[in-house]
């Protein structure tokens, strides 16, 4: 998060100072060659903090742009008082005012993809801070090589045209909109969906949805995907083949919630869920994005849903032990449908010489009671695993980079690897490399598994193979007590101070193999491995399925 701050800043400070130096030179002296290049160095910057603040106000930075430009024009033209210039001039005042809003009012309308419409006024409108950018470096062009003040005034009615255009469809749109709704709400009456998929989260959380969607696909019925953050609309749509729908207000939704809506599906415990669970026509559902012993894997707000979907009965006694007293009906056991693929290694292999080892550190949390990041102190445990020959698969968390100290110490986690491999040939999998891995693909590949308190390790239980869980608290015998799926692998202090008799547990001795069984059927359920997911498909048809109408009864 810090990490993200400091871009943020950094291009603000750079955007806004160049844009002030630009006006100053411009302005001040008469070193217009330079004050023009240093217009274009604003310009240049203020599109940087335009991808990295996309919503950013850049009225400022744009008018003291426009104005060191004009200035800069009119001193090339040395003709006096040029009236195109002016009206260039004020063509430009326009837009620098008009873009702000009017991307703020397309961004308030609903948007689509894979679906039969074209809303093409909120996409256009979401680039017209683009567009008055390119207008500006085009006029700079144009003083630069000193063409005529006309060339700069056709290029601004041209553009000045097109967000008239805008703002005409938006005030239509605002103050007469169509009956029964708009394109997106006729085309979705149409498709007909029973149920939704709805997110909203932090940017690169889209992992959470696109984990669920080959077993909403599965369950055969018409769905859409319901998402109020724009950043999602064109990732999630690129994994799916179902109508995925920007939301960004409450009229917006309720023009998406169609009547053929059965259920409202959740992956999270998103702040604005509750925008959609005040549709009380539907029932309600938490799938979750994950299965840990986490704090956060037994929120509170889980009794607003109707039914919460887990994957093994110690989920249940999850919520219990951390005193969320939710009644049992709402629970329903479904497994994990995400592990089906991996592979089981029924019976434990001990003492291999060269073993796999999969690295997965969680990332800091939000807060610091769900700070299990390993980072600061795994270079002893990497350099222990190189030590006895083993080769690391080292998958971060998506979010490690938010927090600049983490980037850092995973920085050099890949550095040591990688030194590594160049020495011995062991074929470390490290930075993209591993996120181009599914968590399947790097379980399979695994030998066995070293993890901070995750979802990763109910993902690994299943594969039956040996995993090791860091005490990042320091808790001793408490840890297990707070986390009991670690009773079933192999602690690792905080300090490292038993890293080697862990690793020797893990990669050779093995001896809670048959715990591991005992804690795979209580945390992922106990279905049979070639139907695993059909418990989480029959559990949701079931939400899907009208209730049986009460028979009238008869009349006395």
């Amino acid at each position: 998060m810090r990490g993200d701050l400091v871009r943020k800043l950094a291009a603000r400070c750079l955007s806004t100072g160049l844009a002030v130096l630009a006006f100053v030179v411009l302005a001040l002296t008469g070193a217009t060659g330079w004050g023009l290049a240093l217009a274009v160095a604003a310009l240049a910057a203020a599109a940087v903090e335009q991808r990295i603040r996309p919503g950013a106000d850049l009225v400022a930075e744009t008018a003291l742009i426009a104005a060191a430009v004009l200035v800069g024009y009119s001193r090339r033209l040395d003709g006096g008082l040029d009236p195109a210039l002016v009206a260039t001039a004020l063509v430009l005042l326009g837009l620098v005012l008009l873009v702000g809003p009017l991307r703020t009012a397309g961004n308030l309308e609903i948007r689509a993809a894979n679906l039969p419409v074209r809303s093409w006024t909120p996409l256009v409108a979401d680039q017209l801070g683009t567009a008055l950018l390119g207008l500006l470096a085009a006029v700079t062009l144009a003083a630069a090589l000193v063409l005529p003040a006309v060339v700069a005034l056709v290029a601004s009615l041209l553009v000045g045209a097109g967000a008239g255009v805008v703002a005409l469809d938006l005030a239509r749109r605002r103050f007469r909109p169509a009956a029964g709704g708009g394109a997106v709400a006729r085309a979705l009456r149409r498709h007909e969906p029973e149920f939704l998929l709805y997110f909203s989260a932090p940017p690169g959380s889209e992992y959470q949805v696109t984990m669920w969607l080959p077993y909403l696909e599965r369950i055969g019925r018409p769905f859409v995907v319901l998402v109020r953050e724009p950043e999602f609309l064109a990732p999630i749509a690129a994994a799916t083949d179902a109508p995925v729908v920007y939301c960004p207000t409450l009229r917006a939704m309720d023009e998406a919630l169609v009547p053929s809506l059965r259920a409202a599906f959740y992956v999270n415990h998103g702040a604005k869920n509750s925008h959609c669970i005040r549709f009380t026509q539907l029932t309600h559902v938490q799938l979750h994005h994950g299965d840990s012993d986490k704090a956060p894997s037994a929120n509170p707000v889980s009794g607003i849903f109707d039914r919460i979907f887990v994957a093994g009965p110690a989920a249940i006694e999850r919520y219990a032990r951390a005193g969320v007293r939710i009644p049992e009906e709402k629970f329903v056991v479904v497994g994990r449908p995400q592990v089906e693929a991996i592979e089981v290694r029924p019976e434990p292999v001990r003492g291999l010489a060269h073993p796999t080892v999969l690295y997965t550190p969680t990332w800091t949390g939000h807060h610091a009671d769900a700070d299990y990041c390993s980072l600061p102190v795994a270079e002893t445990l990497l350099r222990r695993l190189l030590e006895r020959g083993a080769t690391v698969i080292l998958r971060a968390h998506p979010y490690t980079a938010q927090n600049p100290a983490s980037a850092r110490q995973l920085g050099r986690l890949v550095e040591l690897l990688v030194a590594d491999r160049a020495r011995t040939g062991r074929q470390h999998i490290v930075g993209a490399a591993a996120r181009e891995l599914s968590l399947t693909e790097c379980v399979n590949r695994s030998d066995a598994l070293v993890s901070d308190v995750s979802g990763v390790i109910s993902d690994y239980l299943y594969s039956g193979k040996p995993y090791a869980v860091t005490d990042m608290g320091d808790e001793g015998d408490r840890f297990a007590r707070r986390f009991p799926l670690v009773e079933a692998g192999y602690v690792l202090r905080r300090d490292m101070s038993n890293v080697d008799e862990v690793l020797t547990a893990l990669l050779d001795t093995d001896p809670t193999a048959e715990a591991r069984w005992a804690a795979r059927r209580h945390y992922l359920g106990d279905f049979p491995a070639e139907t695993y997911a059909e418990a989480f498909l029959t559990a949701a048809r079931r939400e899907l399925t009208p209730e049986p109408a009460l028979p009238t009864p008869a009349a006395v």
